[in-house]
């Protein structure tokens, strides 16, 4: 049997009782929630191609030490053509920012255009699905909304099933 052990980032005052860890541990986060980034100037950051997507993240795991609002997990995705497809656990929400197009969530295709919200479900074993840009002359972009703790708790795994048309390895 393989055991898991638990790492602390900081050990305990002396003196100090678990509850009195708990109490200093959350009072030090909400100090830094009060002290994070408020305002994220979209602006100033640059899309990436991915296998996925070409993405924006707005918030990104690596941001959540310097934000106001940790946790979450917020992009951008342009779609020329089409995404690459993907399976995950589902459970978030992407607001359609331009263009209109279609997510095919687990074979089924769904039409969604600006100002619509696609809601991912979560599913046993994921949902597999790909997002396609109706009007070739414009891309669409929407805007992903993820509570990353929810998609721990779900056991969020992603399994890449086909890379997106612009992907190249980084070698």
């Amino acid at each position: 049997m393989v055991e898991k052990m638990a790492e602390r980032k900081r050990e305990s005052e002396p003196g100090e009782t678990l509850y009195d860890q708990s109490y200093r541990i959350i009072n030090e986060a909400a100090r830094a929630r009060e002290q994070g980034r408020i305002i994220i100037k979209g602006r100033e950051i640059d899309f990436q191609q991915s296998r996925q997507a070409l993405l924006k993240f707005l918030i990104h795991q690596n941001d959540w030490k310097s934000v106001a609002t940790p946790y979450w997990s917020i992009f951008i995705n342009r779609i020329k053509v089409h995404s690459g497809k993907h399976v995950h656990q589902g459970g978030l929400a992407l607001y359609v920012l331009a263009g209109k197009g279609y997510t095919v969530v687990d074979g089924v295709r769904y039409d969604w255009e600006e100002d619509d919200l696609i809601l991912l479900p979560i599913k046993p074993g994921g949902v597999e699905h790909q997002h396609f840009n109706a009007e070739p002359d414009k891309p669409s972009e929407w805007i992903a909304f993820i509570f990353n703790p929810m998609q721990e708790a779900a056991a969020h795994r992603m399994e890449q099933k086909e890379d997106h048309p612009d992907w190249v390895k980084i070698k």
